[in-house]
């Protein structure tokens, strides 16, 4: 079974930061489009920054699971 997803073929380009921005272009990811991240200069979306980073991986768990798919 070839299943086709609803945005396949869309590029997106986020701008966005903090839950329902991210949230929503993260959603469009699941669906199939091609979603571009872009963030501010020098230091990136702000939700890198909170003051969770057990992993040590310079952002948050928060950060990744919302931004998890886009480029």
């Amino acid at each position: 079974m070839n299943q086709r997803h609803v945005m396949e073929g869309f590029r997106v380009l986020d701008f966005t930061q903090v839950v329902a921005g991210p949230t929503t272009t993260r959603l469009m990811t699941e669906m199939g489009a091609e979603v571009i991240k872009v963030e501010l200069y020098p230091n990136g979306d702000i939700t890198r920054s909170l003051p969770v980073d057990r992993e040590g991986l310079g952002v948050t768990s928060y950060f990744i699971q919302q931004n998890r798919g886009k480029k």
